[in-house]
């Protein structure tokens, strides 16, 4: 077992090329291995407007090109050197992937498997792949928490596109790159390029605006994960290096991070105030997982740092500031 706090402050190094990385969890993963010692290359499209976000990048430090991850030439460049790859950029979110199957199919499947023979070809080492808890879909009993080697029952086509890939590289068809698939809990929390289409963020930003917020699936099982405590996960599989985590796969959260979305109402009400709230039946969406982390947790010494009580007063926080601008721009979302 590796423990986190053996190597408090140890320092990597080497190129790494961070795809997505001016998006949501892309950006703090890029601050997190620009102060850990990481020569950052970053490769975005910025589809979501995210300039002053790559152009904060650039000053810290990464060198940031505009591209798409399916353009052969961008891929190519930014991957000369790398001794690592933190695979972010995708179409993220099963909205933005059935509203554009054949681009998802693209970018998520046919650009990742591109992406991960150039990255072979170039010599590099490791591939940290970013997955997602949706894999597990809606579980026969989901009180039990389901750890990494639960059968995988997804009900998206994100979620379908994230298990095709994880097979792939999980069966070793990446040669001689190891590759490390990440399994993310539902992310929330303050971010550079903010979303406010998930679903803490957005609970957040709506009672805090006063409005009524319509919840569904209220007694579904979800595990969630703060911005922050994601990308601290990816810097330490990388610390930890390909030898020990290669062919690998981890959940990244905490086992008493799930909850249903009737407990983050009742959260949210606690720091908001404001709003009102309905509860009603839809059938779409059938997700209803826990998810246990404690793999994680004991082979890496992985604890988080933000828990949602957290996050929902920091969000609430930078809503009263004027910190993300208008919370209803389109720019914080994936889907228009």
């Amino acid at each position: 077992m590796l423990r986190a706090d053996a190597s408090r402050g140890a320092q990597m190094s080497g190129v790494v090329l961070v795809t997505g990385g001016a998006g949501y969890v892309g950006a703090e993963v890029v601050g997190s291995l620009l102060d850990a010692g990481w020569d950052v290359r970053v490769l975005d499209s910025l589809l979501h407007g995210q300039e002053s976000v790559a152009r904060e990048l650039e000053r810290r430090g990464a060198r940031v090109t505009v591209g798409d991850v399916a353009d052969a030439g961008a891929r190519r460049t930014c991957l000369e050197g790398a001794t690592a790859v933190v695979h972010l950029a995708a179409i993220v979110g099963d909205p933005a992937c059935a509203r554009d199957p054949e681009l998802a199919r693209a970018t998520n499947v046919e650009g990742t498997r591109a992406l991960v023979a150039d990255a072979a070809g170039a010599g590099a080492s490791h591939l940290v792949f970013a997955s997602t808890c949706s894999n597990y879909g809606r579980m026969a009993d989901p009180e039990t928490p389901v750890n990494e080697e639960a059968p995988l029952a997804p009900v998206s086509l994100y979620a379908e596109q994230k298990v095709e890939i994880e097979e792939m590289l999980l069966e070793g068809a990446s040669g001689s790159l190891a590759a490390t698939c990440l399994r993310f809990a539902t992310v929330y929390g303050a971010a550079p390029r903010m979303r406010f289409d998930l679903t803490v963020n957005e609970f957040t930003r709506e009672l805090w605006d006063d409005r009524e917020l319509e919840v569904f699936g209220e007694q579904f099982w979800r595990p969630y994960v703060h911005v922050r405590d994601a990308a601290r996960g990816v810097a330490r599989v990388l610390e930890a290096g390909p030898d020990e985590l290669g062919g690998d796969v981890f959940n990244v959260g905490a086992s008493d991070e799930n909850y249903r979305k009737l407990d983050l109402v009742e959260i949210i009400a606690g720091v908001v105030p404001t709003g009102r709230v309905s509860f009603v039946h839809r059938d779409e969406d059938p997700r209803d997982y826990k998810v246990s982390f404690e793999k994680i947790r004991e082979r890496l010494g992985f604890e988080l740092t933000m828990r949602v009580p957290d996050g929902v007063a920091e969000i609430a926080r930078g809503l009263d500031e004027e910190a993300f601008g208008d919370p209803f721009d389109v720019r914080h979302r994936n889907t228009p």
